[in-house]
């Protein structure tokens, strides 16, 4: 209920809690400003709501409850191995809690003042709240739109939160359901797809593009389309969803496939087929025009082309990554705030936690070549590395693409064991312009998975110790 409308001024105003947001805040608030940050929801935004946090907590749990329940090779037998998704999801909720609840205590501690409620703009230097406590209207020297991405919904597929679902409930289920069609076996839906898999369910995926995770090089797909089939899930290919019908005991599907029509059933069918940006009302009214896909666009500071209003995360535009939007929000604040900063950064890590993990930073080996580089690679397998072996999991590789004239390490990729963890030492290498030989002579623990970015390394040099390489003769020291 509206109970009045109320007046406030502030320095700076944020519009959306998520971790380009509540990070602008803090930031800002660390520097000087006065600042006011509006949240519709809850926050922490998406990721930490309902999306990285959540996911990665039930891809660890299907992680585990698969491994026990293959751990014969180690000499440990676990009989019956049950899981209950109620506390499971109870436990995912914890969690949950626990980040969206230090991150409040963090905006408090810094004196962010947090409103929550539906932004709206009204004119170029004020806005609009309503929230379940009234309707507020702020007046803003500086502006900072963090209002994030929303997935993409097809006609005829709607949500209804029982037999058609996205990301959002597939993540909140209390009852595995037997059966799960997956629409869309981008990163979010293979995830997804992967965890009900080793859980039980029987999970079938149809994609339009002729790969799974369209954007992500083949040669590392293939190990993860290789564990799809282990884990007897069903994959089409170069098709597309057609016709939706739902019933009391879940949907029939219409699936049009490059050999014909085929039709699938599922208790569950989850539309995961990509996010668009999700930019506040009344833009217009400020002067802030998105780009025909809906994104703002900004310069190196995250301004966009009204110079008091900024814009940061995935409405600025891909990658629609949440340590991207953090790092703009960290530009965007101290911008404001008349620092030098600005999005200079060289590599973007991106992370796939599918089943073997998939990461990478920097260019690979084809947008070296289009980028006019001649490359020297560098390949070394985790069924090399001996702390892989102790794991049971030596699934995969770590490439490394240099420049062959400066050896300058230009990106690397890894598929396989805790691929997300060892691609921040990439990440430090090309930011830092690392050549081969930096990687290499560095000295890394043994026995450890990251050993294989040092061996990589060697490789690409032709003196890799653990697996044969080409010869080549090298001159001898003086």
């Amino acid at each position: 209920m509206v109970v009045g409308e109320i007046t406030l001024g502030t320095e700076l105003l944020i519009v959306g809690g998520g971790p380009g947001g509540y990070v602008a805040a803090i930031r800002a608030a660390q520097l000087g400003k006065d600042v006011t940050l509006v949240e519709k929801d809850e926050l922490g935004g998406v990721c930490l709501n309902v999306g990285c946090i959540p996911s990665k907590a039930l891809i660890y749990a299907a992680y585990l409850y698969d491994k026990i329940k293959h751990a014969e090779a180690f000499g440990i037998s676990a009989k019956e191995v049950q899981i209950n998704l109620e506390r499971l999801q109870a436990w995912k909720e914890s969690v949950v809690n626990r980040l969206t609840g230090g991150v409040k205590q963090l905006c408090e501690g810094h004196g962010v003042t947090v409103i929550k409620g539906q932004a709206t703009f009204t004119a170029a230097k004020k806005c609009l709240v309503e929230g379940e406590h009234g309707t507020q209207v702020i007046e803003f020297k500086d502006c900072i739109i963090a209002t994030g991405a929303v997935p993409i919904h097809i006609p005829g597929f709607e949500i209804d939160g029982e037999t058609v679902i996205d990301s959002t409930g597939a993540l909140a289920l209390k009852k595995l359901p037997e059966s799960l069609i997956v629409i869309g076996g981008g990163y979010i839906g293979l995830e997804l797809g992967m965890v009900y898999a080793k859980l039980g369910s029987k999970v079938t995926v149809v994609e339009m593009l002729e790969n799974l995770l369209p954007g992500t090089d083949p040669e590392l797909v293939r190990l993860v389309a290789r564990k799809t089939k282990e884990l007897k899930m069903d994959v089409y290919l170069k098709s597309q969803a057609k016709e939706l019908k739902r019933g009391k005991d879940g949907a029939q599907l219409t699936v049009q496939t490059h050999e014909g029509e085929v039709k699938l059933s599922a208790e569950k069918v989850l539309v995961s087929v990509g996010r668009r940006p999700n930019t506040p009302p009344g833009l217009e009214r400020v002067g802030v025009q998105p780009d025909p896909k809906g994104f703002l666009r900004t310069d190196s500071q995250m301004r966009t082309g009204v110079p008091h209003i900024y814009a940061i995360g995935d409405v600025a535009g891909p990658p629609l990554l949440a340590h991207k939007a953090s790092h703009e929000g960290l530009v965007a604040a101290e911008a404001i705030c008349g620092h030098k900063s600005a999005a200079d950064w060289q590599a973007v890590p991106a992370v796939i936690f599918t089943d073997p993990e998939i990461a990478y930073a920097g260019l690979s080996e084809a947008e070296a070549h289009q980028a006019g580089y001649k490359t020297l690679l560098g390949k070394f397998p985790f069924a090399a590395l001996g702390r892989a072996l102790t794991m049971g999991e030596t699934e995969g590789f770590i490439k490394v693409i240099a420049d062959a004239e400066t050896k300058v390490v230009l990106g690397v990729q890894i598929v396989g064991p805790e691929a997300s963890t060892m691609i921040s030492e990439a990440v430090v290498a090309i930011e830092m312009g690392a050549t081969l030989e930096d990687l290499a002579l560095s000295i890394h623990p043994h026995p450890t998975l990251p050993e294989g970015l040092m061996e990589a390394a060697a490789a690409a040099l032709g003196k890799a110790i653990h697996i044969l390489t080409p010869k080549r003769k090298e001159p001898a020291s003086p």
